[in-house]
């Protein structure tokens, strides 16, 4: 079974050209050229991957008004934007509010094409069952790899597929400071700092918003960050 796509982009000749070229990737792949009308289609069925434009139509900012709304409908489902717009403040703006990925429309198509299967492998990891070796406790975390479930103090902590990733990579070796190359490459991401920065205050306010001592990611200044041993 093919896996589904939507793909929210306001003019019809970028989203017939990626319509299509994601059809030939194999995917099964729905086009939408407004929020009001993705919006309609996603209340009936989530698709299993999200590709948004940042400006729809009369809405300069209508794809970060859809990409809120996906993710009070599904902490897990992978949002990814694709748009022409590329400043910091879009970028971390877009990823604040819990996309995967923010790409801009000069990416060619076999690097999207890489980025989508790599949502999806790690998509995978959510249907397996726990399996006892991959649960990794340490203090009040707890993390199950297989299941990409991550609690704090036995409540879950929603965490994006990157964030979830994040979060493992920090956890594995607590103590030890990871970079950001090295953060990069565990979330299968390909980002700035300022990105990176932006998915780690992200997943503090997550954890915040849970136990608000919460203080287990310390930053180590130039170098990268590090969970606290």
């Amino acid at each position: 079974m093919a896996r589904t796509i939507a793909i929210v982009e306001d003019e019809p000749a970028i989203r017939a050209n990626y319509v299509e070229a994601l059809t030939r990737f194999g995917y099964q792949v729905h086009g939408y050229g407004s929020r009001p009308e993705a919006s309609r289609a996603f209340d009936l069925r989530l698709p299993e991957l999200v590709i948004i434009d940042v400006g729809l139509g009369d809405e300069p900012e209508g794809g970060f008004e859809l990409c809120r709304e996906l993710r009070a409908k599904s902490a897990a489902l992978p949002i990814i934007f694709l748009t022409a717009r590329d400043s910091d403040f879009d970028v971390i703006s877009g990823l604040r509010l819990g996309a995967d990925d923010y790409l801009t429309k000069d990416v060619s198509l076999h690097h999207l094409a890489a980025r989508i299967s790599a949502l999806f492998r790690r998509m995978e990891a959510l249907s397996k069952p726990a399996s006892k070796e991959t649960v990794v406790e340490h203090g009040l975390l707890k993390l199950e790899a297989e299941r990409m479930r991550v609690t704090w103090n036995n409540i879950e902590v929603p965490l994006t597929v990157t964030e979830f990733w994040m979060v493992h990579t920090l956890i594995r070796f607590p103590g030890h400071v990871k970079n950001r190359d090295q953060l990069m490459r565990e979330a299968q991401v390909v980002v700035d700092d300022a990105t990176i920065t932006s998915h780690i205050k992200r997943i503090r306010k997550k954890f915040i918003a849970i136990d608000a001592n919460f203080d287990a990611i310390e930053t180590v200044h130039g170098v990268g960050y590090r969970w606290r041993p």
